[in-house]
């Protein structure tokens, strides 16, 4: 099918759904000939609906989605992480030519990534494993795509990807990763923070509605007036207008009719996993991961909640907690950051990414869901010291840290006291209060696990390992 320029289509997407659509119709909004296939022939359809123009074309045949492309044809795969993909795969690669470039845009495990591009670049093709974010309407209007694996075939299609990504300041939301699977590793962490952001407003929410009885438009009032300062983000912004939103069959707000147990498509989870893999705490991240699997127990919760006699009752000044809980929150926020920034640096390190993270910053500043007024900031830290070795060791950053540990301690401890559950932010609290411990109490640990299992320990100020013979206890 030649398009009206004389040659054959730009580009090519697999899978019509939402994301899938959207880029396509992004594409085709920057002057790119595009085409679309899906199994689905309602897909196609509705593609076809939303055309506004002769550049986008639908397809529910393999052979004429590829015999459309331009050589050497770039194909995206938008698709359900996991064994679709592989199906994908093996219906499309027998069709492709050596050179091809094939671009998996889902969330797909990194490790998988890794399997896919060695099987693929056996067979002389092109494999770019690429975290895109933004939901709908980034996609739609510029989102923030994080591509890793071969460089060759990034340059092939950057002007395209730089064209569609959102912009701040100019910059394009778009770089090259690194080699391999970077791309899907550093999409898997931009999630792991994005689950413990959530859940720490879910924790701001809790302590302003049922504590100090806010109703959903001081709450609204309030998350906008934050949104507009240094707590600035799209997640704020978001919040502050969910609080307003009814439910039309109830007339209540939304927000309020909604079940409390939460659901995961499993990128926190694989963030956990990998982190402790690589010895690299994150237990913010960690947390947030274990109370989506603790909200699923909502019939346990709420037998244990009739039996239980704790009170929930928040005496304090209301002024004053909200001052206390904006600085607290800055000082959760900079932290999660942070831990998802060293794991990025360990795993760089490990895998062999060579991750730029300054770079990584300044594309997640726009089109992603967890662009931030904060990321400016660590975008400028990694611009002064590349080599950092951790976010909390930069001057500016460690004074924000400074000036809000007492309002987190205070918070922290009101809300325990006052029997709220405010688990990303005592965890965070705690990561804080022992990263900057000199010397922490696993010393006794050490010595626990030489007596009973003749593990050995170290000696401070002296080389080597060392075990000892400790008494006998009955």
């Amino acid at each position: 099918m030649e398009n009206r320029y004389g040659g054959k289509l730009h580009f090519g997407m697999i899978g019509l759904g939402t994301m899938g659509r959207n880029l396509l119709l992004n594409l085709a909004d920057h002057g790119y000939s595009v085409a679309g296939y899906d199994k689905n022939p309602e897909q196609v359809q509705r593609l076809e609906k939303e055309i506004a123009n002769d550049q986008v074309h639908g397809f529910t045949t393999l052979d004429a989605f590829l015999d459309a492309l331009q050589s050497p044809r770039v194909v995206m795969m938008l698709v359900p992480a996991g064994p679709i993909v592989d199906a994908v795969i093996a219906d499309l690669a027998p069709h492709l030519a050596k050179g091809d470039i094939l671009i998996d845009g889902g969330n797909s495990k990194f490790t998988d990534t890794d399997r896919r591009a060695k099987m693929l670049s056996d067979q002389g093709l092109n494999f770019i494993g690429m975290g895109v974010s933004g939901g709908e309407e980034g996609a739609r209007r510029g989102p923030s795509m994080m591509p890793g694996g071969n460089l060759e075939a990034y340059h092939h299609v950057q002007t395209m990807f730089e064209a569609i990504a959102a912009h701040v300041k100019g910059d394009p939301c778009v770089t090259y990763i690194g080699p391999g699977a970077s791309g899907h590793f550093v999409k898997m962490v931009h999630n792991g923070i994005e689950y413990a952001l959530m859940q720490l407003i879910a924790e701001s929410y809790s302590l302003l509605k049922n504590g100090l009885n806010f109703t959903n438009q001081e709450m609204a009032d309030l998350f906008q007036q934050w949104n507009s300062g240094r707590l600035g983000s799209y997640l704020l912004e978001i919040t502050s207008v969910i609080f307003t939103v009814k439910n039309p069959d109830t007339g209540h707000i939304l927000v309020d009719d909604i079940s409390d147990q939460a659901k995961a498509k499993g990128t926190g989870k694989w963030t956990s996993q990998f982190a402790m893999d690589l010895q690299v705490p994150i237990p913010s991240i960690d947390i947030a991961v274990s109370m989506r699997d603790l909200s699923k127990y909502g019939d346990l919760r709420q037998q244990l909640g009739k039996q239980s006699n704790s009170e929930r009752i928040w005496e304090g000044d209301r002024q004053a907690l909200k001052e206390s809980l904006e600085r607290a929150f800055f000082f959760n926020l900079v932290l999660i950051y942070s831990q998802g920034m060293h794991l990025l640096s360990k795993a760089s390190a490990e895998y062999g990414y060579r991750l730029n993270l300054a770079d990584i910053a300044r594309i997640w500043r726009g089109g992603c869901i967890i662009r931030s007024h904060f990321l400016d900031t660590i975008y400028t830290a990694y611009l002064r010291d590349p080599d950092l070795e951790h976010l909390v060791l930069d001057p500016v950053i460690q004074n924000m840290l400074e000036e809000g540990l007492d309002a987190a301690r205070t918070v922290t401890a009101q809300a325990v006291t006052s029997g709220f559950p405010v688990p990303v932010m005592a965890t965070t609290l705690n990561y804080y209060l022992s990263l900057a411990s000199s010397r922490l109490p696993t010393n006794l640990i050490q010595a626990q696990r030489d007596f009973f299992g003749a593990h050995t320990y170290e000696l401070t100020g002296k080389e080597g390992v060392f075990h000892t013979e400790w008494p006998e206890i009955d």
